[in-house]
């Protein structure tokens, strides 16, 4: 797909400003549509002055009015850290429910490609290890993540109604955990919390006694693997991450290596449902997209670290 119109949902978050701002590389025009709940117009601030590119404050779970074609919807709005979405439920429930009605709306009545970003939460806390697409997962409905879980959950099973029903061409990635540029620091996820906390030398806090397990991916390859899956026509789902599995006593310890820091590790009670183990099976991505990932861990990290350094050096110069 070259040249063509695409909206991006949650254009304005982590992931989105990467999408975005891919899409404007590979010579499309993207309108980025979010409510700045979560997300932050400076995160799309650098593309503002791009032709191809318009910003527009939209809350999902309202419905979606666009003018003119559209040849890709790619809905990536909700609240995606644990700290967002056990603040946000409600919110975290409307946008994978009523925000992926009103987008997949939109996709219809444009007659657009649909590209739904749903996550490896969907496993739950997973009995199956590595967690193949064909896991149905195992979910506590009514413990407190299952209000990010069961959303996307549901936003995946509207997805594939859609597509069955009304014959939108849709498809369905499931997002594993990511890192980069742009994450915030208290978003509460283990790496820019550990990166924060080692940058100020403050403990490292490590929930549980860190033997669990996570498989971390480098942004630039997870919105590689999103643009594949735009243009495979493939329906999904298809597991999108790293299959390099490690503990999150061993990534802290990485951490602290590459930032050089002295911080000390201290140990947290783990939250309700945490997970134990997560790896995703990638043999759909390789097959059917050609896709892997290829940074990494300790490039990804560098990378991660000098731009939390750069934003703590512009921070500190702004208070001076």
């Amino acid at each position: 797909m070259t040249g063509k119109r695409m909206v991006v949902t949650g254009g304005a978050g982590f992931l989105g400003s990467h999408l975005c701002e891919r899409l404007l590389e590979d010579g499309h025009a993207v309108l980025c549509v979010d409510n700045f709940l979560t997300g932050v117009p400076d995160n799309v601030g650098h593309l503002l002055g791009d032709d191809g590119f318009v910003l527009r404050r939209v809350d999902v779970s309202e419905p979606i009015h666009v003018d003119g074609p559209v040849d890709a919807v790619l809905h990536l709005a909700s609240p995606a850290s644990p700290v967002d979405y056990l603040r946000l439920p409600i919110h975290t429930l409307r946008a994978g429910s009523l925000g992926t009605l009103n987008a997949l709306e939109l996709a219809a009545e444009k007659h657009a490609r649909f590209l739904l970003a749903s996550t490896s939460e969907t496993y739950g806390d997973p009995q199956v290890h590595p967690q193949p697409e064909t896991y149905w997962g195992n979910v506590n409905p009514v413990g407190p993540r299952s209000v990010y879980d069961e959303a996307k959950r549901f936003a995946e099973a509207s997805t594939a109604a859609y597509r069955r029903s009304m014959g939108v061409n849709t498809g369905i990635v499931r997002i594993f955990n990511t890192y980069g540029p742009r994450m915030r620091p208290h978003d509460g996820r283990a790496i820019p919390t550990f990166i924060d906390q080692a940058l100020a030398g403050r403990p490292l806090t490590v929930a549980g006694d860190g033997s669990q397990t996570r498989s971390v991916c480098y942004v630039d390859d997870l919105i590689d693997g999103l643009v594949r899956m735009l243009d495979a026509d493939h329906p999904g789902p298809v597991n999108i991450g790293n299959p390099h599995e490690l503990t999150v006593l061993e990534l802290a310890e990485t951490v602290l290596e590459l930032t050089g820091s002295r911080s000390e590790i201290c140990y947290v009670p783990r939250p309700v449902d945490d997970p134990v183990l997560r790896r995703p099976d990638i043999t759909v991505a390789r097959t059917a997209l050609g896709w892997e990932p290829e940074v990494g861990l300790t490039d990804g990290l560098l990378r991660t670290i000098a731009w939390f350094r750069d934003c703590s050096a512009v921070l500190q110069a702004a208070a001076r």
